[in-house]
């Protein structure tokens, strides 16, 4: 084969976990080698910023006016072609799947891509049809985590592991974030053993400030009462991060000097507001909203509390390990791959307010426990989930059997 190899990297959501591994590992492809361009999903259809159209935006006109978080931007000012499908959204809307599909097929057959890397559950649905009924010789998809969960009905479930049993005909290599996400692949029959690989969520190089420096900076950078214990969160308030639970545990412990801080936005923002009212909290939570500096402000927690109902493995965890914050966390997909009960961090059962609680009172009252399982977890992930060790695994994904 002569000259670059066409990658087409193509996300629903240009934004937060996901979004941000896909940033990282496109620009971790070698130029020399590689010419890749991200394809990014429009809007909510039900959102504040509702697409309006079903065709595509390149380059500049791509970012305009783009949403706070959308990390397509970040792409285009690095230099990666990009280009925006308006009809590409979150939620199932047939009009909107199919004026997608018809324009992911042409742009791919037109581009002569020689691979089509698709992540997340829509962009991996259309995509991967898009891909194959445009001829693209190589199709990767990343599973971030699953469509599905335990907390859907059983209907559902089934009919979204039926359809990604089909896509699994169309793609060529499976790359999971987490082992427990590639283990749950070849359970379900969803990929061939042979065409899954596991791979580390990605994440940018250490902040150059580190333990009691980095947090006295990041709690000056929130202007924190001296003396308050903070536990805090990361992410989009949605249902898979189940907000109410995390206030359910926030409740939990009734001390006045232990506040809560949620840093993120999402649909289910003002459910949170209300709910923190109705528990009578709302005095000791503060929901910062989107930030560009979480990595700063991050080392300002005592304890890192994720709710989720379902995940992957989020590059937040990741970010909170690597800034010493213990991690309490639910036990659920690939986050036992970092939190070894005990050793790293405390792990509880997704759907327990209280059991989420108790585990964080617990660190808090023992602090000495708690900076042992941060070390320890540190220790654990230490260079693992570099961006350099996610070009690798893509550079050989990528041109294996088209060299």
């Amino acid at each position: 084969m002569s000259g670059r190899i066409k990658v087409a990297t193509v996300i629903t959501r240009m934004a937060a976990g996901a979004g941000g591994v896909a940033l990282r590992g496109a620009l971790a492809m070698d130029p020399a080698r590689f010419e890749v361009t991200v394809v990014a999903g429009g809007a909510s259809v039900t959102g504040k910023h509702t697409s309006t159209g079903h065709g595509m935006l390149l380059g500049a006109d791509a970012v305009r006016d783009a949403a706070e978080g959308d990390l397509l931007s970040q792409a285009y000012g690095a230099g990666l072609p990009v280009v925006r499908v308006a009809s590409l959204v979150p939620e199932i809307s047939p009009t909107h799947d199919q004026a997608a599909l018809r324009t992911l097929r042409t742009f791919l057959a037109e581009g002569r891509f020689d691979v089509v890397h698709t992540h997340s559950a829509k962009a991996g649905v259309l995509g991967r049809r898009a891909a194959a009924r445009a001829g693209v010789p190589r199709i990767v998809h990343t599973l971030h985590g699953f469509p599905f969960h335990d907390f859907q009905p059983a209907w559902r479930r089934a009919a979204y592991v039926a359809i990604e049993r089909r896509l699994g005909r169309d793609t060529h290599m499976f790359l999971a974030i987490g082992t427990a996400v590639a283990a749950e692949a070849v359970r379900l029959r969803i990929a061939l053993p042979e065409r899954v690989r596991t791979i580390p969520p990605a994440v940018d190089d250490l902040p150059a400030r580190s333990g009691l420096a980095a947090r006295g900076l990041a709690r000056r950078r929130l202007d924190l009462p001296t003396g308050l214990r903070l536990v805090g969160t990361v992410g989009r308030i949605d249902y898979q991060k189940a907000p109410r639970d995390w206030v359910d545990a926030l409740a939990s412990i009734e001390a006045d000097d232990v506040w809560g801080m949620w840093i993120g936005d999402g649909p289910m923002r003002e459910d949170l507001l209300a709910y923190a009212r109705k528990r009578r909290v709302d005095h000791r939570l503060v929901v910062l909203g989107y930030r560009d500096d979480v990595r700063e402000i991050l080392p300002a927690f005592d304890v890192f509390v994720m709710a989720s109902r379902y995940e992957g493995l989020p590059c937040v965890l990741i970010e909170a390990i690597q800034a010493q914050v213990p991690v309490v966390a639910t036990a659920v997909n690939a986050v036992p791959d970092v939190i070894v009960p005990g050793e790293t961090g405390l792990l509880v059962p997704p759907g327990r307010p209280e059991l989420l609680g108790r585990a964080v009172r617990y660190l808090l009252d023992a602090p000495e426990t708690a900076a042992r399982m941060s070390r320890a977890a540190r220790d654990r992930v230490a260079d693992r989930y570099t961006a350099d060790v996610l070009g690798t695994v893509l550079d050989q994904t990528y041109s294996g059997s088209l060299a």
